[in-house]
């Protein structure tokens, strides 16, 4: 004879977290009150969901627009960088007055990181620049010594160029008014330093 059992078992029902809440004060400034809006995040993340939204009447009436700082016009400036911020071969070689004292040794050789392959000559006559090149031939040298004149020759200051030894290109740099270097001498040496050479450079030999 069958039996029945008069407790009966029901399975627990799942149990539901209420959604996660988190107020936000913040407070609107008016010369006669503060008025405090409170805004509540709902959401299964403790952020979320924020979203830009149309302000309230009373926000417009209380002028909250008029408190913000920052500037509302965003037209950008185009400012013209100053000379310091410009690197040498994009500078201008200006007039040099013969009274002006020439570049001191320090300063001289600060600047002579800025160009490559030049080296500092100390002698009689003051400081001088000067820059060897190797190249392939003496038609490879002739074509460098256009190419200087060509970059240099609106700047007004030249160096002096010397072919020698068939294939090597001798430069040197200095103001002689002056007796010394001026910044010019590293602006012609920077622009110097712009101009291809590889094509002149003597053919590197490979050995099979």
């Amino acid at each position: 004879m069958a039996t029945t059992n008069p407790f009966l078992y029901f399975p627990p029902l799942p149990k539901f977290s209420p959604p996660l809440y988190r107020r936000f004060d913040f407070s609107v400034l008016n010369r006669t009150r503060m008025a405090t809006v409170r805004t509540c995040a709902t959401g299964g993340d403790l952020l979320g969901d924020f979203g830009a939204r149309d302000p309230f009447p009373e926000e417009i009436e209380s002028g909250f627009a008029e408190k913000v700082l920052g500037n509302v016009d965003t037209e950008h400036k185009i400012l013209i960088p100053n000379i310091s911020a410009l690197a040498l071969s994009q500078q201008e070689c200006t007039p040099i007055s013969p009274l002006q004292d020439p570049m001191s040794k320090d300063d001289a050789q600060k600047l002579l990181k800025k160009v490559l392959g030049w080296r500092l000559l100390d002698e009689e006559d003051g400081l001088k620049l000067q820059c060897l090149w190797k190249l392939r031939d003496f038609k490879c040298g002739v074509e460098l010594i256009n190419r200087i004149y060509k970059v240099v020759e609106s700047s007004g200051h030249f160096p002096n160029l010397h072919l020698e030894q068939n294939n090597q290109v001798r430069a040197e740099l200095w103001t002689s008014s002056i007796g010394g270097l001026s910044m010019s001498d590293f602006i012609i040496a920077a622009k110097i330093d712009e101009i291809k050479t590889s094509d002149l450079a003597p053919r590197k030999r490979i050995w099979a």
